[in-house]
Formats: structure tokens, sequence, C-alpha cells
């Protein structure tokens, strides 16, 4: 299969040339794998090759059969190989089992090609660790491709797979998604098992999926991927219907909400805005009806509770690398300082901050009273270039000073946690809502700035409304096709 027709095809286009014995399973992995092993070095997007186990991988005769996966190296898990969580303090953890989530895919007969990077514990919205090194966006290597999964990103956009594990915990589905290009859905909260190792991953705001090039791709892994196993928190009705026929399906009339204003009153790129009044004129002209209307939520208060899931989180994820054998010097200092604040932050208020979730879903769902969804930018500034939020050299030295004098219970009653919480979100404020609510979001690549850099738009539904955004991300899709910005790239890039 010669790296041109292999580029193509998306996975369901993939999976019908195998089906129909066009193409062997073997020549499409050999076809990914030559992409992989040329594109790869420059963009860091794989952390962790399988290219010899991909070769040796058995047939399925599943609806994805033949077609190359990648998985993401945080929550993924393969029995007897690697998940580092993109941290040195786990870089030698073997898993003992395989997650449900690896065990539908490869049921659905997807081919394994390896793991991507991601940030220290999916920590941030840039994939830039101290284990792996940066991972690069093919639209533009000087810069991010996002986080935390921006090695799916990368490599999807750059044609290496047609589709990538991803999680979302605060915007790392759909951040990536738009700083590459791609097709981007966060489920409702409990439509894809994390089990059998975890139960609710962050306190239930993340959630499991993948990035895409197409909606039909997105729909397709959706049905490989939904549904509870034994044990599951959370459980959610499912259709009777296979998500791709219901994105097949007219979203019908919708009346929706436009956001532009950041809910934590930063800035916003002129970009991104017009990226989505651009959207809501497309919107108008398919007959859908669209006005300006934010949800009645406190943004300050959303993005304190939102820190607050790091306060636990992050201290739990280093007690744990620890027990296995790493070393307190194996942690990035940005996560140990997260890991005093945790330490210091008083359990009443933790719970306080988990038990106000609740305000924010009950306001979101009084708005979708209104509104059949809301649309906004999916991040509010263009993707950063690498080693721009790195910390500058005079905070590298004061917060290992504060770490190792454990000043967080001093830095909690100066206030200067708001103030983190703030800045640390201004370059990504719109994504966090679905998260704490548990509610679908889906980023499209609608906008595209004039140096040819993706704008990503983004659209929220209400608990269990993926069938809607399917349907309205396939007719926008229709009516503002996208796939041709790869080929435009894959062509300039000599690929």
């Amino acid at each position: 299969m010669k790296p041109s027709e292999y580029l193509q095809y998306d996975a369901t286009g993939l999976a019908d040339l195998v089906r129909r014995g066009e193409v062997s399973r073997s020549e499409v992995t050999e076809a990914a794998i030559g992409r992989a092993e040329a594109l790869n070095p420059a963009l860091n997007a794989i952390c962790l090759p399988q290219y010899s186990e991909a070769r040796q991988q058995g047939a399925v005769d599943g609806r994805l059969g033949g077609v190359p996966m990648l998985l993401k190296d945080l929550g993924q898990e393969q029995a007897g190989q690697p998940c580092s969580m993109g941290s040195r303090g786990l870089r030698h953890r073997i898993m003992d089992q395989d997650s449900a989530y690896v065990t539908r895919a490869r049921s659905a007969g997807l081919v394994f090609l390896g793991r991507t990077a991601t940030p220290e514990f999916g920590l941030k919205a840039v994939t830039e660790s101290a284990l792996w090194g940066p991972s690069r966006n093919p639209l533009g290597k000087d810069h991010t491709p996002g986080g935390s999964s921006g090695g799916s990103g990368a490599a999807v956009a750059a044609g290496i797979v047609p589709v990538a594990g991803a999680n979302d915990g605060g915007g790392s589905i759909r951040i990536p998604a738009a700083y590459n290009g791609l097709v981007g859905l966060k489920p409702s909260r409990g439509r894809v098992s994390w089990g059998p190792q975890t139960g609710e991953s962050w306190l239930g705001a993340a959630d499991n999926h993948v990035v895409t090039r197409t909606v039909r791709d997105c729909a397709a892994m959706l049905d490989v991927l939904a549904g509870p196993v034994t044990g599951d928190p959370f459980r959610i009705e499912s259709p009777q219907r296979s998500w791709s026929d219901l994105a097949g399906e007219t979203p019908g009339k919708l009346r929706i909400g436009l956001i532009t204003g950041s809910p934590y009153g930063g800035d916003v790129h002129p970009d991104c805005v017009a990226a989505v009044q651009d959207a809501a004129r497309l919107l108008e002209s398919l007959g859908h009806e669209v006005e300006e209307a934010a949800p009645a939520v406190d943004g300050e208060a959303l993005a304190r509770c939102y820190l607050g899931i790091y306060f636990g989180e992050v201290p739990a994820f280093i007690d744990m690398a620890l027990a296995e054998g790493a070393g307190k010097d194996d942690f990035e200092l940005d996560s140990r300082v997260l890991a005093m604040l945790g330490r210091s932050f008083p359990l009443p208020e933790y719970v306080r901050m988990r038990q106000q979730w609740n305000h924010f879903a009950r306001s979101l769902g009084a708005y979708f009273g209104q509104y059949d969804l809301y649309l906004s930018p999916t991040t509010a500034q263009p993707p950063a270039t690498i080693g721009e939020l790195d910390l500058p050299p005079v905070m590298k030295v004061v917060s290992k000073l504060l770490v190792k004098a454990r000043a967080g219970k001093l830095l909690h009653r100066t206030g200067m946690i708001d103030q983190l919480a703030m800045e640390s979100l201004a370059r990504t404020p719109f994504t966090q809502l679905a998260n704490l609510t548990g509610t679908p979001a889906i980023s499209l690549p609608l906008g595209w700035d004039p140096l040819g850099m993706p704008v990503g738009v983004q659209f929220g539904a209400p608990n269990g409304g993926e069938a809607r955004l399917l349907q309205l991300a396939a007719q926008l899709e229709e009516a503002a096709p996208w796939y041709g910005r790869y080929e435009q790239l894959w062509q300039t890039t000599g690929e």
C-alpha cells in the first residue's frame, strides 16, 4: 500500500478496504509504521513504539479490523506494557492487565502501533515532559500540539494513524483537537469505562475517547468503546441504535447559545472569536437559530474548583509512584509544587469544592432548558510555542524554595491560589465546565488563522447528548469540509 493511498482514507475507509480484500492488514500496518518512522523523529508524538508487536498482532474481524491506532500513555493500559503517565517516577511501571478500553479496541480489530506522549500525569495543556521531551504540532513544529493528549493529536494530524486514544479531564481531548485541526469528542460521564483499574478518574471529571480526522470515525470509535463494565460507578443509558447510525441523521433545527467571552474574564484572541462568529453564520445558513447567551456560572468559582482536583490527585499520583519505587527527585517541579499545595489543603475545603460541582451542573441544566447546545471557542489563545509556558528561571528558584519550606499553608492563606487558578487556565477557559458537569462537548476544526493554523470551535450538549453533537458535526463537516486541509499539510511537507 503506497503512502499516498494510505493517506486517502480515514479509519472507516481503511476498514472497508481490508474487509473487501482490496488491501491486506499487513500492508496497512506497514504503511502506518513507515509513516511513523519517517515523521515521529521530528514530532516526538510516539513515546513507546510497538511496531514489532503490531506486525504480530493477530487478525480480528471486527468493525475496524486492520486499522492502525495509537494509545495514549495514560489510562489506556495494556498488559505487559509500560504506562508511564509521562512521569519519570513511573517509567518502569509495567501493567498487569488490559483496560476495558484496550480490550474493546482490540476486539474491534484495531492494531496498536504504540503509545503517545503526554505531560506528567496529564496535568498540562502542552505535551512537554521531562521524561519524553516536547511533542510538536505538525502544522507548525515550533508550536505545541496541546495537551494532555498532544502526542495523539500530532500523530493523527500528521497522518501516522487515522485515530488515536485520548482522554479529557479539563480539555485534554478538545484542546489537542483544536490545535491540530481534528475532531475531538469528550463523552458524557460514564459513557466510556475506565475499568477495571480505575473506577472514576479525576473524581469523575475525566473521560476516555479518541481524536480523529472525520466525524464518522469519531462515531465509529464511540460504538467500539462505549458501555460500562462490572463495578463501574457511573452508568448512562445507551441509545437503541449505533452512534454511527445516529450521526447520519439530521439534527433538526437547533437553538444554540453563543459564548465568546472567557468565563474567567481573561482575553480571548480575535482569531478564536472570529472562528465562532463564522461558525454562527454557517449555522444560521443551515437553518439553526443562534444568539449570544452564556450559562449563569461563576467563572472564578469554577476555576478554583477545577484547580481543587489537582490538590487531591497530584499527591496521590506521586504517592503511588513512590510506593512503586520512584525517588523524590523523579517528579517535575510543577508537580511537586502542586503536591505541596495539595498536602496542605484543608480536607473540608476540598470536599466543599467537590460539592460545588452540583451548582455548576444545575446552572448548566437550566441553560439547556432554553438552548439545545452551546457554541464557544475551544481555546482562548492559539497554541503556545515550545517552551513558552515554562517557568522563568527566577520562579523555578522560588518554587524550589517553597517546596523545600513546605509553604503550602502560607500560600493558601495569602490568596495566591485563586490567582494561580485563573492564570493557569487563562489560555483554555472554555473546556472545564463540561468536565465538572459531566456533559459531552466536541471540538471541530471550523476555523483557520491567516497562517493556516487551525482554530477549534466547541459545541456542548446536555448529559447524554452525544448523538446531537455528532449529527451537527456531520452536518457542518459536509457544509464546510476540512479533510482537504490535511491533504494540503501532507503535500507541503513532501509526504
